[in-house]
């Protein structure tokens, strides 16, 4: 299939090359940014699939939205403009998103000759030598890629701030984190650019930046969403791929593209009953909830936070649910030390491979000074330590798992307090690693334990702050059962939409 010629003219290429104006100039004067705010993912395919916008239209309009925003809150990694045009002019397959313009977080996620930098200096200018199955499918489902998303350095941090890229910047409060290690993603999407954008999440990093910037973001049960071919795991099976979106519909839509067993692979997720779109309507029925408001580790949790949480509750009983405050008992040290195990080594053994790779020396010229501290730490684990991690997750994996058989779900919040201002939880601060673990810990305390278990987690934007920052609140499901959350999530959204939300940008 090829580009139709009302194709090119409607995105501009012909008649900017008449008129004497940039193709994306052109796309923004025709008003298509009025279209980007108003519809999400499945709205834009729909549009498309009439003909009533052309996918040349939509790029050049999300190339002009790009334009107009990063300056502002600076999500951008890579640019791929011409790459989306290209895809356009060599036709688009006809799935369910054709035409639609994504973004893929900068974050282990190939296109074969295209620049991945991993957040890293120690990357830069890498071209990779494949294209990841997840993108194979991304671009089979239409959607047209036209660049990446920022990250932390390796995606350690519940910030995106690096030497390598700056600090993204949240669109609600310029001052404030976009979260991490995906907030790249989330900035775009609460910007305005494109109603979904790809993320990953290793410890939190859809769920995070979908709290902090407004969003709804579901994290998907292990074995999922293939990782491969480089890897088919990261950090020892803790890290998932999916997607930050402004509704609920676009990203059970998303899963339903891209989910499935991957060659090579170890394992994969349940195969689900009925396609997730399809749950998205559908009656969750009368649900167990427990609700959990301390985390495992004791930190503190704002009360403004609280009082979302408990306000999420009230709503799901008024929507005929039974909820009772209630929470699993795991060995919080041992899962705490675990999942350090698990990340120090992964860290320490790819920048000593990529080091090794280049011929040079790991310092703070290429790494940040806390990635030098995780580097060190790793150097020092042992395989037994990296066993007994995996053994401590897969104990908690079990103690959750039967804790949950009295309850479908676990309501709790997201984050233990609201954005938090840029500059402290960052890997380049020159705090100790002592004193960056105890914020960043406590930040993002609720998120860490379905990585490690596998489970699939999901982030609902109920709440704002007083001085008018994003809430989560987070809802954790059975492993596999991801059909269950959308269920829930549709209903809530259909009880307390949030659509019309936007950051004033």
């Amino acid at each position: 299939m090829t580009t139709t010629r009302r194709e090119a003219i409607a995105g501009g290429i012909a008649l900017a090359a008449t008129a004497g104006l940039p193709a994306a100039a052109t796309a923004q004067a025709r008003g298509m940014g009025e279209v980007l705010d108003s519809h999400d993912c499945l709205g834009l395919a729909g549009l498309v699939a009439k003909r009533k916008v052309s996918a040349a239209e939509l790029l050049e309009a999300a190339i002009a939205r790009t334009e107009a925003q990063n300056p502002k809150f600076n999500f951008m990694a890579q640019k791929h403009y011409d790459y989306g045009r290209r895809a356009i002019a060599a036709g688009l397959p006809e799935g369910p998103f054709r035409g639609v313009p994504w973004l893929l977080k900068d974050l282990n996620t190939h296109i074969a000759g295209e620049v991945t930098g991993n957040g890293s200096r120690l990357y830069n200018g890498q071209k990779a030598s494949v294209t990841s199955e997840l993108v194979r499918r991304i671009e089979r489902a239409g959607f047209v890629i036209f660049g990446k998303t920022t990250t932390p350095e390796f995606g350690l941090t519940g910030t995106t701030e690096s030497v390598a890229t700056g600090a993204t910047r949240n669109p609600w409060n310029p001052e404030r984190v976009a979260g991490g290690s995906s907030g790249g993603a989330a900035a775009a999407v609460a910007a305005g650019v494109i109603p979904a954008a790809h993320a990953t999440d290793g410890g939190g990093s859809i769920r995070i930046p979908a709290s902090a910037c407004g969003l709804f973001g579901l994290k998907p049960s292990r074995g999922r969403v293939p990782m491969g071919p480089a890897r088919t795991e990261g950090w020892g099976g803790m890290s998932v791929h999916h997607a930050v979106s402004r509704t609920v519909r676009d990203s059970a839509a998303i899963l339903d593209a891209t989910h499935g067993p991957e060659l090579g692979s170890r394992y994969s997720a349940p195969t689900p009953e009925r396609a997730f779109l399809a749950e998205v309507g559908r009656d969750p029925g009368k649900l167990r909830i427990a609700l959990m408001l301390a985390p495992f580790s004791g930190a503190p949790v704002d009360p403004e936070v609280i009082a979302a949480t408990r306000a999420a509750a009230k709503l799901l009983e008024s929507l005929g649910h039974h909820v009772e405050e209630a929470a699993p008992k795991i060995d919080f040290a041992s899962i705490a030390a675990s999942s350090f195990a698990l990340m120090a080594s992964s860290v320490a053994a790819d920048c000593e491979d990529r080091a090794k790779l280049l011929g040079i020396t790991l310092g703070p010229d290429v790494v940040e000074r806390t990635t030098m501290e995780f580097i060190a730490i790793g150097q020092g684990m042992t395989g037994r330590d990296f066993a007994r991690g995996n053994n401590a997750y897969q104990a908690a994996a079990v103690a959750i798992a039967q804790f949950m058989e009295e309850f479908d779900v676990i309501l709790s919040p997201t984050l233990s307090a609201p954005p938090l201002p840029l500059g402290r939880i960052g890997l380049d601060t020159g705090r100790s690693m002592a004193e960056w673990g105890r914020e960043v810990g406590t930040f993002t305390a609720f998120t860490g334990i379905a990585n490690g278990t596998g489970q699939p987690a999901m982030s609902l934007p109920l709440a704002m702050s007083a001085d008018g920052l994003p809430i989560g609140v987070m809802v954790t499901g059975r492993y596999g059962e991801e059909g269950l959350l959308f269920r829930l999530a549709g209903q809530v959204e259909r009880a307390a939409p949030w659509i019309g939300r936007r950051a004033k940008v």
